[in-house]
């Protein structure tokens, strides 16, 4: 495939997902970064949460996708390359993650975007994490949240550099080798 069919079809994916997470993933200004920081990407997205310890229990499916064992700051992400790194804000907490997973999968289809590990979670909300469950104790059944997302660096693992897109999309098999320049956040003018 030449370099600029390449590129179409990148943009293309994009710009599908895009249209069809829509709602779900828009861009932020620059308050979710810190101003002068370099960033790759920011956006906004529902979460959701899991903890896949390889237990089995709570629809636990086994270690995750990078093959490092389940912890705090590892999120899953239906379309972003395996160990990109940033952080996500939620009410004014943030917290550091980097992708070692691949999910949620049918809920991206309805613009939940990123699923954080439960600890991660837990501590954005101010709930516990339950380790006998794997449930976030504390938050009145809230499994789902807004939160603004900041890309730091891209993972070199399969995966789509961009906006996500959903899982059906199939962009978590690819790999993405197109270069991505960094964004400087500016401070706001007075």
């Amino acid at each position: 495939m030449t370099a600029r069919l390449r590129s179409l079809v990148v943009l293309a994916t994009c710009t599908l997902g895009a249209v069809t997470a829509g709602v779900a993933t828009t861009h932020t200004h620059a308050d979710a970064a810190a101003v002068g920081q370099q960033v790759m990407l920011q956006g906004t997205t529902t979460a959701s949460y899991f903890w896949d310890d390889a237990s089995g229990r709570a629809g636990d499916t086994g270690l995750p996708a990078v093959g490092k064992p389940m912890q705090e700051g590892l999120v899953a992400s239906p379309s972003w390359p395996l160990m990109t790194q940033g952080y996500v804000v939620y009410k004014g907490r943030k917290m550091p993650f980097f992708v070692g997973d691949r999910g949620p999968g049918n809920p991206s289809s309805r613009g939940v975007m990123l699923d954080l590990d439960a600890k991660t979670f837990a501590k954005l909300t101010g709930g516990t994490f339950d380790p006998e469950s794997l449930q976030v104790e504390g938050v009145g059944g809230e499994g789902h949240i807004k939160v603004d997302y900041v890309i730091t660096r891209w993972g070199d693992g399969v995966g789509l550099k961009g906006y996500p897109v959903a899982f059906s999309t199939g962009a978590w098999a690819r790999r993405d080798t197109v270069p991505v320049r960094p964004v400087l956040v500016k401070p706001p003018s007075r």
